[in-house]
């Protein structure tokens, strides 16, 4: 399905190549499929190699092999999927680079609210927070909603509060100020003062509905999925949002089903996209019902939302999914998808382009 980007250094650090060679009938060597644990993604868009810099696709590059190597550890120790992808997504928070965490884009009024949700496929408990603006770790508090409440999903300063109380850790405001965000904020107000853009803008898609208007580019969300030793599945989901949004408006990532989900009879989902298109359709797990249901392999009911049902509506994006036996897919009808992926002995992939396949 892809063309493996291999880190160099991975077969040290993580042991030998992902396909083993089985002996068949004939006793000719045959290759077994891979089998993959860990499965990330950075945002999906108008990402073109030919307006990147080596500077910059390295950068992205390193900082998704480093959430890799944290969620991988997890699993290679035999620790459960949820520890994976709560210290996968962790990485991509506190990088400048990812729309999530330390890198969340601005709100109209100049802030940077946040969501993020975690799903466990084994009993499918689940937690979310939205429009947080003072925890450092969105996704973390996620967790503590699943863990430490009665509740699935809190928002704003209730959420605040309660990861306080939780032990979350609590930053000012300031924390998760970059230039390069502030900058995209100015630039889209001197553009229109009633757009919306998601982060790195490309084409304009037009609409007269306000708060809505929005421009194809990188969707800025993080998302891990996992699978442990143990067999258990779990997805983690985190977002700085649109650039400029306005009216407290949240997308997909933090909605339990829209933009994560999993299920160990199924799957594990994470989506990055127009969260609107993806809400409607409830796309994470619609992918899971349909393996479920009409028997669906995880790439073919990942494709039968991104490439048909998603962009039939007018929405765009992509998701990353992984099933029980360790099989996945990394659909997007985008340019680009920042992705990349683990496999069970450790061999590491990553892709940015359409291209790299």
């Amino acid at each position: 399905m892809f063309k493996y980007w291999v880190i160099p250094f991975a077969a040290a650090l993580f042991g030998s190549s992902a396909a083993s060679a089985a002996v068949g009938p004939a006793g000719d060597s045959v290759m077994q499929k891979p089998k993959y644990v860990l499965v990330i993604h950075g945002g999906a868009g108008t990402i073109l190699k030919s307006q990147m810099t080596p500077q910059k696709e390295a950068a992205y590059k390193a900082g998704l092999t480093k959430a890799l190597e944290a969620g991988y550890a997890v699993i290679q120790r035999g620790g459960p999927s949820l520890d994976a992808v709560e210290a996968a997504v962790r990485v991509m928070e506190d990088n400048p680079l990812f729309n999530a965490g330390k890198g969340a884009v601005f709100t109209n009024e100049g802030r940077n609210e946040m969501d993020a949700a975690i799903m466990n496929g084994k009993n499918l408990a689940a937690g979310a927070v939205a429009s947080v603006t003072t925890i450092r770790n969105p996704i973390t508090a996620a967790r503590a909603v699943m863990e430490k409440s009665q509740h699935v999903m809190m928002i704003g300063p209730g959420a605040e509060k309660f990861a306080k109380q939780a032990g979350c850790e609590i930053v000012d405001p300031s924390y998760f100020y970059t230039e390069d965000r502030w900058k995209s904020l100015q630039k889209v107000r001197a553009a229109d003062s009633t757009q919306v853009q998601l982060d790195h803008d490309s084409t304009t898609k037009k609409t007269t509905l306000l708060g809505i208007e929005n421009k194809d580019s990188k969707f800025g969300t993080v998302g891990a999925v996992a699978l442990d030793k143990q067999g258990n599945l779990a997805a983690a989901t985190s977002t700085g949002g649109m650039t400029n949004k306005k009216f407290g408006r949240v997308g997909d990532s933090p909605l339990i089903g829209a933009g994560t989900y999993a299920n160990n009879a199924t799957c594990a989902i994470s989506c990055t996209g127009w969260g609107e298109y993806f809400i409607r359709l409830v796309v994470a797990k619609t992918v899971s019902d349909l393996m479920a249901y009409k028997n669906l392999s995880v790439q073919d009911a990942a494709a039968e939302l991104i490439m048909k049902q998603v962009p039939q509506l007018g929405g765009d994006g992509g998701l990353i999914a992984l099933d029980k036996d360790g099989n996945m897919a990394m659909p997007f009808n985008t340019a680009g998808m920042y992705r990349g992926a683990v496999t069970a002995d450790g061999k590491i992939e990553v892709f940015i382009y359409k291209e790299d396949k």
